[in-house]
């Protein structure tokens, strides 16, 4: 094997001054003269170790992740950048619940084919999110072996191929989720910052009887990918070793029963029909679930989160059996919480009357909203969208896949109508959300994040 140097992200940051060119720069931290020969499957280790992060703790094999839609596009020309070497990933068959991946070498025998670090460097700068997290290019440069770990652990998350990114792929990871996390570590810094030594810390999380507790809420329409981004920031905090939680507002919908009251209670209300809008949760029990998550501070803590079944009594759905709810222990360092309505504020009567006359009792329900969640959250990401109307061509495409899948899933009536009751809502409360914040945020904790059609970050205003 070909001799090379690596230098830990301390040495390299020393190396980086204003009168040195971030090329110089780069080349300096790069393994320097390595080439790999491919037909005699030459190794290159690349060992990265967070060093503002607990050591990699390992993931339960009861913390199985189920990868959802990626929404990522086909289009666009083939990228690459380096390859992680050290591709650590997880294997129930392991006592450490990680074991060794195959290593690649940093450049394949075709030089043409791969990126230099300074062309992602490059790239991550032109970032629409660069500068609205806190970044700068001396920043990025003084960290850019964590951009690499992370971008290979994203990609062997999704599962596409490291070597043959397609642009909006790239752009997806490294001007979306990485910046994103990068903003959530440092929510969750100034949040940890607030204790002293010794002090249990509860998670960056909402609830009552922690004054200064706060949880990152996302709020952003259906469809738009707050899921799946919620998926790989919650993957990158736990092979950070960092242990998270992830929830949703649909996971406190009424059960059936309650749905069916509240049909019974609201007569030819088609907003409060079905599950979705404000009046359709089981408030009492979303803080009592996250009063209980908020106390797991120490190890061997642990609870289980509630879920719902959307597929229940024909798709009208059911709060999902407790035997099935996966399970979280303690001590938790953040919880993520996502929702379509979060931050969601009452508007007067006569304004939301005039988009639907259905809406004045769901804007009337909505007032508990705050109190029982948004007061609480101190950290928000808003993803914002030109029109609501994108909302009904995503939804499509999604049950379009399920059935190309062979499972079921909504006929185009049937997703036209369903997005129905959710239109009056976003054309209501989506501008003062946009243009105010959510109910009780403050902005030096909030980040806006506007997104195309393509579910890609934007420069926006």
């Amino acid at each position: 094997m070909a001799a090379f140097t690596t230098l830990t992200p301390c040495q390299a940051t020393t190396l980086y001054s204003n009168n040195i060119k971030i090329s110089h720069y780069l080349n300096q931290y790069q393994f320097q003269n390595v080439y790999m020969n491919k037909a005699k499957s030459s190794l290159l280790s690349y060992h990265y170790q967070p060093s503002s992060s607990p050591a990699f703790s390992s993931l339960s094999t009861q913390s199985k992740l189920t990868i959802p839609p990626t929404h990522f596009s086909t289009s666009g020309s083939g990228s690459s950048w380096l390859k992680d070497g050290n591709s650590i990933h997880h294997d129930a068959s392991s006592g450490s619940g990680l074991r060794q991946g195959p290593i690649y070498s940093v450049f394949p025998t075709k030089p043409a084919e791969i990126s230099s670090v300074q062309d992602l460097y490059e790239f991550i700068c032109s970032g629409p999110l660069v500068e609205k997290v806190g970044l700068t290019p001396e920043k990025v440069a003084e960290s850019i072996d964590k951009w690499l770990f992370y971008g290979s652990k994203l990609c062997r998350l999704f599962q596409v191929n490291e070597l043959y990114l397609t642009i909006p792929q790239k752009a997806r990871f490294y001007h979306y989720y990485i910046p994103v996390f990068v903003w959530c570590e440092d929510q969750i810094s100034q949040h940890m910052s607030k204790f002293k030594d010794g002090e249990d810390i509860p998670p960056l999380v909402v609830w009552i009887r922690f004054s200064d507790d706060c949880c990152i809420g996302f709020s952003a329409p259906q469809g738009c990918g707050k899921t799946t981004l919620v998926f790989a920031l919650d993957y990158l905090f736990r092979i950070t070793g960092r242990k998270s939680a992830t929830l949703s507002i649909d996971d406190f919908y009424l059960t059936a029963e309650g749905q069916a009251k509240l049909r019974e209670e609201n007569p030819g209300n088609a907003l409060l029909e079905l599950r979705g809008n404000a009046g359709s949760h089981d408030l009492p029990f979303s803080v009592e679930t996250l009063t209980a998550v908020s106390g797991l501070t120490k190890e061997g803590m642990k609870m289980k989160l509630p879920r719902y079944d959307k597929s229940a009594y024909s798709g009208r759905g059911d709060r999902a059996d407790p035997s099935v709810w996966p399970e979280v222990e303690g001590p938790l360092t953040v919880v993520l919480y996502e929702g379509w309505m979060l931050g969601f504020k009452p508007l007067p009567s006569e304004v939301v009357k005039a988009v639907d006359p259905q809406l004045e009792t769901v804007n009337k329900n909505l007032e508990a909203y705050y109190d029982a969640w948004d007061k609480f959250i101190k950290a928000w990401i808003v993803i914002k969208i030109q029109d609501p109307s994108c909302v009904y061509q995503w939804r499509l495409q999604a049950e379009i896949a399920m059935r190309e899948a062979g499972k079921p899933g909504m006929s185009d009536e049937e997703v036209k109508d369903f997005v129905s009751r959710y239109l009056p809502a976003y054309k209501a409360y989506l501008p003062t959300l946009y243009s105010e914040g959510p109910n009780g945020s403050d902005p030096k904790h909030l980040l806006i994040i506007e997104i195309d059609e393509g579910r890609n970050p934007i420069l926006g205003e």
